[in-house]
């Protein structure tokens, strides 16, 4: 006897199964590489949430110290911050400042807490300055103070 129609509706119904069981594995590797990356992107932004901190001097009065002047670094993050010439980066009026030239207080920052920045007196002229310091994450603050 010949194939019959039933026959023919069989191998297509098979066909249509492997090709519908093709199709959602690559959908399931998809929406698993998907979630894996909006998972990554809520840790890296949950991370920039809870690191970050200002500095809090008076603008018009500059505290100093022997050779350096004093700048006060707050945090404010829910962190703790490492204090470091590799893990921040110091400017003044756009002008990167040698790790050499500034060091902190304390090596970590406990939420609240302050840790004093000590800048080389050398690297800051009299008159008006931005400073802005980099920490991790790329968080930044900017700080426009006077020294007279």
């Amino acid at each position: 006897m010949g194939f019959s129609v039933t026959g023919s509706h069989v191998i297509i119904f098979i066909a249509s199964v492997i090709a519908a069981s093709a199709v959602s594995g690559v959908i399931l590797t998809v929406t698993y590489g998907i979630n894996s990356g909006f998972s990554d992107q809520g840790e890296r932004i949950q991370d920039l949430l809870d690191t970050d901190f200002c500095i809090i001097n008076d603008p018009e009065n500059i505290p100093s110290a022997g050779s350096d002047y004093l700048f006060y670094l707050k945090n404010i993050g829910s962190k703790q911050l490492i204090t470091s010439n590799v893990i921040f980066n110091v400017f003044i009026d756009g002008e990167l400042i040698g790790s050499s030239n500034y060091n902190f207080s304390i090596n970590t920052i406990k939420q609240g807490e302050i840790s004093t920045l000590y800048i080389d007196t050398n690297e800051i002229n009299l008159g008006d300055h931005t400073l802005r310091i980099v920490g991790p994450q790329a968080i930044e603050d900017e700080f426009i103070f006077t020294i007279t």
